[in-house]
Formats: structure tokens, sequence, C-alpha cells
């Protein structure tokens, strides 16, 4: 599988859904309660502000596929001969190659993040 082909599993933004034989589960319940005490009249609803997130973030991962997949095809017609701009071409090598550094930056922000989480102690 090359990785222009890689289409995002979605599932995983399914926040709702709990992990069996994990604590997963048991740190998404305890975050809930939390949250619930510590809710103050005027919040917005976490329901909704969860799935603009999720919504959001798989748009960015598609945006970023998309970039992908043009710069392989670009990259693709110039070895075939069907383009001769080299500069273009290498500009989008580059501008894929870019957005894809900060996915993954921005993944391992999101891990570290959930990692401190569950060091946290209640």
């Amino acid at each position: 599988m090359r990785i222009n082909e890689y289409v995002p599993d979605s599932s995983i933004f399914d926040f709702n859904k709990t992990v069996q034989g994990s604590n997963v589960s048991s740190n998404i319940s305890a975050g809930n309660t939390i949250s619930d005490d510590a809710k103050i009249d005027g919040d917005t609803d976490t329901d909704s502000s969860i799935s603009d997130f999720s919504s959001m973030l798989k748009s960015k991962l598609d945006e970023v596929n998309r970039q992908q997949l043009q710069a392989d095809n670009s990259t693709q017609e110039l070895i075939e001969g069907d383009r001769t701009d080299i500069h273009n071409v290498m500009l989008d090598t580059e501008q894929a190659k870019m957005s894809l550094e900060l996915a993954v930056q921005i993944r391992n922000k999101l891990v570290d993040a959930y990692q401190e989480l569950n060091r946290t102690q209640l």
C-alpha cells in the first residue's frame, strides 16, 4: 500500500464508543463526571464541540491526503513527459511534504496530551 492511497478510518473519531477491557472507558466516564460537575450555565454543548473537532480533523486529514495525491500525480506526469514545469512539480511535492509533517506533529501532540491526561491523578 502506498502512502498516497491511504484513506483515514473515520471510526477513530467516534468518541461515544467505549473500549471494552481497558481503562479508556473509565477515564472517559471519569472525565464526563468531572465535566458535568464543572459545567457553568451558558456553556456550549460538549457533544457538538466534539463532533465539530472530529469533522474538522477529518477534513484536514482529507486535505493532506489530497495534497499527497496531487504531488504524486504531478510527479507521475513529469516522469511520463506530460509536464515540463519541474518547478510546479517540486512546489506540489514540498507542499505535500510539509502538510504531512505538520499532520504528524499534530498527531504526536495529541498523543502526548492524551498520555498526560492518563497520568493525571484525580
